[in-house]
């Protein structure tokens, strides 16, 4: 293609697609928690949709392993028990874990620069009491931090075990203000780890920060 030939547009997206977008980000979101039930009927009258496209994103999610089928009750968004949850964080300290020790001996200025950015927005925020945008803006430290250490496998990696277990807002150890100033200092220890390429200190640091968050979670 040409600079003078015109960008074909983007094609629609479908209803299906529709439907998935939003159920996914409701589900990851935690704005639908796990244990809740997902009727067809009542999720297509509320997106104003047919029956169809909506049971085409159900397929979809349950690929995606964010809900179950059970006979006589249909589609239900999963609960995880303390089991799973164990599996999950542990399957992250080890994955971030490692992006950190590689990122010890790949980071760059531009690199650290960008990181204490973040760490310096997250600051404010917490000092400011709108700690709703801490979540988000963890997960963003977290996966550049990935991606850095492991740009060719392990930032994917990283996103895919995030994006099947969905975090229920009110679980968020963020909006406790106690862990918010401990999971800050760990970011802190993080960077310094970091900037001095301690590779066994940022991958202890990552794992431990990570451990800290399960074992929030499990008890709330």
């Amino acid at each position: 293609m040409t600079a003078s030939e015109p960008t074909p547009p983007m094609p629609p997206m479908s209803k299906a697609d529709y439907v998935y977008s939003v159920l996914l980000d409701e589900i990851r979101g935690g704005r639908i928690p796990g244990g809740t039930a997902l009727r067809a009927g009542a999720v297509a009258r509320r997106l104003g949709v047919s029956v169809t496209p909506v049971r085409e994103a159900l397929r979809r999610l349950e690929k995606d392993r964010l809900i179950s089928y059970e006979a006589h009750h249909g589609a239900t968004v999963i609960d995880l028990g303390d089991d799973a949850l164990a599996e999950y964080y542990g399957l992250r300290a080890v994955v971030e874990g490692l992006g950190a020790r590689l990122a010890a001996a790949r980071i760059t200025a531009d690199d650290l620069a960008g990181l204490r950015d973040l760490h310096r927005e997250m600051a404010a925020d917490a000092e400011q009491g709108r700690h709703d945008r801490l979540a988000e803006q963890s997960s963003r430290f977290h996966l550049r931090v990935v991606d850095i250490g492991g740009p060719a496998f392990l930032g994917a990696h990283a996103r895919s075990v995030r994006n099947g277990v969905p975090v229920p807002a009110e679980a968020s150890l963020w909006l406790d203000p106690e862990q918010v100033a401990r999971q800050l200092q760990a970011h802190e220890r993080l960077l310094a780890a970091l900037e001095a390429g301690d590779a066994d200190a940022a991958e202890r640091v990552m794992i431990d920060h990570i451990r800290q968050a399960g074992e929030y979670r499990k008890h709330h």
